[in-house]
């Protein structure tokens, strides 16, 4: 038996959570066993948790569910986002509130916590998760390790000094963990009711999507739009995107922090903008564009991360309903002349969309792709591509 083994009875816990700072949190494990380090964040969606918990945007943070029943529609394999699921990309771990219950949906295939244990995700119900939400608000998101065990036996010294020791998101470059090992060509279009996801015709447009995790309904929505895809990993040099001639140049979503990808995205996102090719950005891919252009990044305290965030748009002056998921944000006050600030978060007025004067490059940091509002975000995709069409001299299509 490990050494500071717990010596808990017959009802001892079967899963922890062990903050950086020692505390332990017991609970009731769930999904695979065994134990997972990140950063400990919340989200508030009501829905959609097969979707986050497979963003690639998530890997390195275990996800705590502030809505209490987590996986009562069950789980399938059509709403999944990480590109491979083989690879697994995504949150480390999760904690909800309640037990999981039996499915309860026509399109669920299994329920949650044998997707969890297919997938190696460790899980944690029965705690009180306001009290945690309450504490990353006041402390910040914490590092921590999650663990199950069936039988209850744990090495909890070993899990504080685990948690203690891991350095944490900031400096950590976790794109290159989640990119595209080579290039491949997406044409899949967006889910429709009763049918399924359809398939891309004959394609008016051509763009090149650069993967530092990207989600799969990016895809969906760009190519539903005329687009035929090529997705290229994160390392991927200028010239050998321009070499493919695109249209249109996207960057991705992803997880980890900007600035560490200075190196090698950064230089290439400048060498992009000195042509005239439409650029769209979301989430890391907005912020390595701010970086691009001269801005800065910071760490956020509890960062933003739900399906109910509003977000003003100031090029029409129109408030939406947005999906976020990001513990870094583009520093608005950092920008250079030239770079206007487009889009702006209504909790706490923080930075959400950016665009480059007199070219055809913006990026926004929310998840247009998403669907809480259930739309009120799509109209960028179709502005990327009214950018596109105008360099081809072609009509624009409708934003609505």
């Amino acid at each position: 038996m490990p050494a500071n083994t717990a010596p808990w009875g017959q009802d001892r816990p079967t899963a922890l959570l062990v903050l950086a700072d020692g505390t332990v949190i017991e609970g009731r494990g769930l999904g695979a066993e065994g134990s997972a380090i990140g950063e400990v964040c919340f989200n508030t969606a009501l829905t959609g948790y097969e979707e986050i918990l497979t963003d690639p945007s998530y890997t390195g943070q275990i996800v705590t569910f502030t809505f209490p029943h987590i996986g009562n529609v069950g789980t399938n394999e059509e709403d999944i986002e990480d590109l491979t699921p083989a690879a697994r990309a995504g949150a480390v771990g999760t904690i909800v509130k309640a037990d999981i219950t039996n499915p309860s949906n026509y399109r669920a295939a299994a329920d949650l916590d044998q997707w969890l244990k297919r997938r190696g995700l460790v899980g944690l119900a029965g705690i009180d998760t306001r009290a945690l939400t309450a504490l990353i608000r006041e402390k910040g998101m914490p590092n921590a390790v999650i663990a199950h065990a069936a039988d209850g036996v744990f090495d909890v010294d070993d899990l504080k000094r685990r948690a203690a020791d891991w350095p944490g998101l900031l400096g950590l470059d976790l794109a290159k963990d989640v990119t595209s090992g080579q290039s491949s060509t997406w044409t899949e279009t967006p889910w429709v009711w009763d049918e399924g996801y359809g398939a891309l015709g004959e394609p008016t447009m051509q763009i090149v999507a650069v993967d530092y995790g990207i989600k799969r309904n990016i895809l969906r929505l760009l190519a539903g739009l005329g687009a035929e895809v090529t997705i290229v990993p994160a390392t991927t040099p200028a010239e050998d995107i321009l070499a493919m001639h695109p249209d249109g140049i996207f960057l991705s979503n992803g997880p980890g922090d900007p600035a560490a990808m200075s190196d090698y995205a950064v230089p290439v996102i400048r060498d992009l903008l000195k042509t005239d090719i439409p650029l769209f950005g979301i989430c890391l891919g907005h912020q390595l564009l701010a970086l691009a252009v001269g801005g800065k990044t910071t760490k956020m305290h509890q960062g933003h991360h739900g399906a109910n965030h509003p977000v003003k748009d100031h090029t029409t002056g129109k408030v939406e309903i947005v999906s976020m998921n990001h513990g870094f944000a583009v520093d608005g006050d950092s920008l250079p002349a030239g770079v206007e600030e487009t889009h702006v978060s209504l909790f706490d007025g923080s930075n959400c969309g950016i665009a480059i004067t007199g070219k055809p490059v913006f990026s926004v940091q929310h998840h247009p792709e998403a669907s809480p509002g259930p739309q009120d975000s799509h109209y960028l995709f179709r502005r990327f591509a009214n950018l596109i069409r105008e360099s081809k001299g072609e009509p624009a299509l409708a934003e609505r």
